[in-house]
């Protein structure tokens, strides 16, 4: 069941609980944005993503249910649906969901982690979807067809798609019709902040692989098809009429996969899920950020989950040319457990963190970390400061939490600095 309440006042707090028959929830809490356009002087939120529940415990939830936040943005992976060997014992019930009821039951079980519903409890959400909430790496209506007709991955998607909304705080207006569902939309915070979520999934061309050989300029040659989107034609004219007209001090894209450009060791971009095999999307999106052909949007910021680390980008006007302009800042969420502890098992028992490009052929890269965890961001006119909270282990639901570094972003001035 979805309520939607009119009629409340912006910007204050409220608390509501549900009654059905003789059960009666728990208190919930949730804030209301200022109004469009009010003066608005600071705004405090989290993002996370990526929590597979075979994988680790939730405990960044505990830790993020006690903050004083606004809101909390999903970017994708809140389930998944594929199985795993657990080192904690939380085993999927069942095998990978392909029917209603079966996705029903995936999103009931990760729903029973208490550390979850407390998080739920104590903010609104903001949600957006990746790939595992369907299937791994999915693209547009066509997901491996020489494994699966397209009638079948549509009539999965549905059933995907259904069980998503039910589960998810999501306005009738996400409500999904068959295998189609709007969930692009657009979130004002006063004259602060405007996040413009985005889905990524839903319209988007299908991944290319790449290989040196097939390469051009140090791109997949598929990658440089100006045909190829990762939004589609029509949420792609929505995002940048939004993002033309806005008057919000900081633009945000609630973002699924990594954003900036990412060369391998290899010397070769494009490969893979991320916007590198989608360059003229990114290309627009960029010149449209530099200001080109009109107005540019007062700092873009990117946000973004999928791949299990913490990182800051500089997003570049020309990323082949280091000392080409800033024209805006994404940062990159850890998992809250997907991966686990693997990367501090590897490491001697430490998580890794890495001031600049780890990589050696990034150098607008600024910052990468590996803990479990979330980023707690905290706005106001002059600045937008960013704290990547990392857990200690995933093998616990009560691991302690700390700050594992802090970056700010000023009003006016593209690109993360150390606080």
């Amino acid at each position: 069941m979805h309520v939607e309440v009119d009629g409340l006042q912006p910007g204050r707090e409220y608390f509501y609980r549900f009654k059905v028959g003789p059960e009666i929830s728990r208190v919930g809490r949730t804030k209301t944005a200022p109004a469009p356009g009010a003066p608005t002087s600071a705004l405090a939120f989290a993002f996370a993503s990526c929590q597979h529940y075979e994988e680790g415990y939730y405990a960044p939830y505990a830790h993020m249910a006690r903050e004083d936040l606004d809101l909390v943005v999903h970017l994708g992976d809140y389930i998944y649906e594929g199985n795993v060997v657990s080192p904690v014992g939380r085993e999927h019930a069942g095998t990978e969901p392909m029917t209603l009821a079966q996705y029903r039951a995936r999103h009931a079980q990760y729903k029973g982690d208490e550390n979850l519903r407390t998080a739920h409890a104590a903010f609104p959400w903001i949600v957006t979807w990746d790939d595992h909430e369907v299937d791994n790496n999915w693209a547009g209506e066509d997901q491996d067809p020489d494994a699966v007709s397209r009638e079948a991955f549509l009539a999965r998607r549905a059933a995907a798609f259904q069980a998503y909304y039910e589960h998810l705080p999501l306005r009738t207006a996400q409500r999904p019709v068959g295998p189609d569902m709007l969930l692009y939309r657009r979130a004002a915070f006063g004259d602060l902040a405007e996040f413009n979520v985005l889905d990524t999934r839903q319209f988007r061309s299908d991944q290319v692989s790449c290989r040196p050989e097939n390469s051009t300029d140090g791109y997949c040659a598929a990658a440089l098809d100006p045909g190829r989107t990762i939004l589609g034609d029509e949420q792609e004219r929505w995002l940048q009429a939004g993002l033309r007209a806005t008057r919000a001090k900081w633009n945000v894209l609630a973002n699924q996969v990594v954003f900036a450009e990412r060369m391998e060791a290899n010397g070769v971009a494009g490969g893979g899920d991320s916007w590198d095999g989608y360059v003229a999307d990114r290309r627009a999106l960029v010149d449209l950020f530099a200001g080109a052909g009109g107005r540019a949007p007062s700092n873009p910021v990117v946000l973004t989950g999928d791949i299990h680390n913490n990182r800051i980008f500089d997003l570049k006007e020309d990323f082949s040319e280091p000392s080409s302009k800033t024209v805006g800042t994404e940062f990159v969420g850890t998992s809250i457990s997907t991966g686990g502890d693997a990367p501090r098992l590897r490491n001697g028992g430490q998580w890794t963190t890495i001031y600049g490009d780890q990589t050696g052929v990034n150098p607008h890269q600024r910052f990468y970390d590996t803990h479990r965890g979330y980023v707690r961001c905290t706005l106001t006119q002059a600045e937008w400061r960013t704290d990547f909270r990392g857990i200690e282990t995933t093998q616990s639901p009560t691991s302690p939490i700390s700050t594992v570094a802090s970056f700010v972003v000023e009003d006016g001035r593209p690109g993360a600095q150390r606080a």
